[in-house]
């Protein structure tokens, strides 16, 4: 079918397929399992379920409603609902055309991974030689091969934001491949979207089992639920999974048939994204138990050569499993030969090597891919993995473009423009500005807009949202336009929810979110040490931290400057309209 010229979806199959496929993000596989390491494990569920109940579904179902309801895009439904809200739906815009910028440079990075993992020996799994061959490159040596790997063959990376340089040929390619391919998936408009959902389970499934063994006990461990940073970051984990604020929810939803059961939807999807991070969190803490038992193996066999070799011991005297205890027995007997190694015996600790909290790129670029390297094959899972993660990043991604090109054909001059031509401008604009990513200092960039182009911007937005519902449009106008669609008006629970609990919550979260970048005093970054061979925190410039205001500045201010525009056109034409009745 057709909506004005647009098409629909053909079954509500394909609806939620597509929706699946969006809230299944990259965010599934490496935030929701950092926050779960850094609050102590699997406790952390009992706040992260409590806020998709509380705000979660009650967002959701208001987005999907409005779509559904308004049959336009995210400006064109806002502006329907109220005038002096349109500014909600460019914001949404601003917020969404921030995310894609960057958001490629990360499936550009997995069609990297993936074309190196066609090798016989996996170039992360080894430190290159110097050009003159006679030791490995240093760099590489004090760091690790895939951090080495990552910061200097992937990103080329610079050690500051400051520093300026050429775009990275191989990251350029790439970028222009994934791009390439976000065009072609829009080549048949919204009938894509089904696609490429049901392989993330997939392969998420394969790459468990050889792990599974490992780790899992971590993620039982208890939360201390007194801990405010830990409701705060359910609320905003759950915020930004489910794709809340960016319009592509009310943009899915505009395309579905007047009478379709949305709320029934509103719920299933939540709790499969919920499902999702989940079972993210288990795969993620199976590798995590790898990698730890690896190291802590290692650094005890590390140990045992040393006492071997200093003390002319036999060598099935010291094993792994006695080796600490050797350690403290020959420290009390021989304690001045002791003392000469004693700055070269490490502590192997387990316990502390699973504490090591890893976000965002550090997980799925460094742990996993380390990780991979010492399982069987390593080539096969690391096809596997980067395919998944390139599969899941697509999708959402697809979801996200499609958030700025549908409210873009409620406009006139767009509304007549062939819906291959619009999808292509909007692919190759962003791709021209996002080309600055590849750069040394790309990765610093990207940071600030994946840490400030969003996250206050999209609190704002949605807070926006349900005051402009609930208390501008009115709640009791809003039931009735659900009983209009479905037959009956929203139950107590949605009632509640978005009248008095989620504004609420919501409003929380922005004063906490502020409160906490003021009392942060200069923001800072993750600066690549290439002589120590780790990140090193770092404040931002002067220019950097005016490339945050603007960030949140453009997209918050679209609400009050359009709503004021409005006041004042229809002040003028009110005037305007008096003035020819007077003559």
């Amino acid at each position: 079918g057709t909506k004005k010229g647009v098409p629909t979806w053909d079954s509500p199959v394909q609806f939620f397929m597509s929706c699946v496929s969006y809230v299944v993000g990259i965010g599934s596989v490496w935030r929701f399992p950092y926050l779960c390491q850094m609050h102590g494990g699997g406790g952390f569920l009992i706040p992260y379920l409590l806020m998709l109940f509380l705000e979660g579904m009650p967002l959701f179902y208001l987005e999907l409603a409005i779509g559904q309801k308004m049959r336009q895009g995210s400006i064109g439904a806002w502006t329907a609902i109220s005038p002096y809200l349109g500014g909600v739906g460019i914001a949404s815009v601003v917020a969404s055309i921030y995310l894609i910028l960057y958001f490629n440079i990360i499936n550009s990075w997995s069609f990297w991974y993936l074309f190196h993992s066609f090798q016989p020996v996996l170039p992360w799994s080894t430190c290159p030689y110097a050009p003159n061959g006679s030791a490995p490159l240093e760099e590489c040596t004090v760091a690790t091969p895939t951090q080495y790997f990552f910061y200097r063959e992937t990103l080329n990376i610079s050690p500051n934001i400051e520093y300026n340089g050429w775009v990275h040929p191989g990251q350029a390619l790439c970028l222009t491949l994934a791009w390439c391919l976000t065009f072609l998936f829009f080549i048949n408009g919204v009938q894509v979207q089904r696609k490429g959902t049901t392989h993330h389970f997939f392969f998420l499934c394969i790459f468990v089992f050889p792990t599974a063994l490992y780790g899992l006990g971590y993620l039982l461990m208890p939360l201390e639920l007194a801990n405010p940073n830990a409701w705060i970051n359910a609320a905003t984990q759950i915020f930004f999974s489910l794709g809340l604020g960016f319009g592509c929810i009310i943009a899915f939803s505009s395309y579905n048939n007047y009478n379709y059961n949305f709320e029934r939807q509103a719920v299933i999807i939540s709790v499969v994204c919920s499902f999702t991070s989940i079972f993210s969190s288990v795969v993620t803490f199976a590798i995590y138990g790898f990698k730890a038992t690896l190291n802590y193996e290692n650094c005890l066999d590390r140990v045992r050569l040393l006492l071997l070799n200093t003390f002319s011991l036999a060598e099935d005297l010291i094993s792994q499993e006695n080796v600490l205890e050797w350690v403290e027995k020959l420290n009390s007997s021989f304690p001045l030969e002791f003392a000469e190694i004693a700055d070269k015996v490490e502590t192997c600790d387990l316990t502390k090597e699973l504490d090591t909290a890893v976000e965002g790129t550090g997980l799925a670029y460094i742990v996993y891919s380390e990780a991979i390297t010492n399982m069987p094959l390593p080539q096969i899972w690391s096809i596997l993995y980067f395919f998944m993660l390139l599969l899941v990043g697509m999708g959402s991604m697809i979801g996200n473009v499609t958030a700025i090109t549908t409210p873009l054909r409620d406009f006139k001059i767009f509304s007549n423009v062939r819906e291959e031509l619009l999808n292509g401008l909007m692919c190759v604009f962003c791709f021209l500005l996002a080309i600055g990513f590849t750069t040394p200092s790309g990765n610093y960039w990207l940071t600030i807009f994946n840490d400030y182009g969003c996250n206050f911007s999209l609190f704002f937005v949605v807070l926006m949202e349900l005051i402009g519902v609930s208390y501008i449009y009115g709640l009791k106008r809003f039931s009735k336009d659900v009983e209009d669609m479905l037959g009956h008006e929203p139950n107590w629970y949605w009632k509640i929810m978005l009248g008095i609990v989620s504004p609420v919550l919501l409003f929380a979260v922005l004063i906490f979110y502020i409160v906490n970048y003021i009392q942060g005093g200069t923001p800072t970054y993750q600066a690549w040490n290439k002589e120590l061979g780790r990140s090193v925190i770092t404040e931002y410039p002067v220019f950097g931290q005016a490339m945050i205001g603007l960030l949140i500045v453009s997209c918050v201010m679209c609400v009050p400057v359009t709503a004021l525009y409005v006041y004042c056109t229809r002040r003028r034409s009110g005037v305007t309209e008096r003035t020819e009745k007077s003559n």
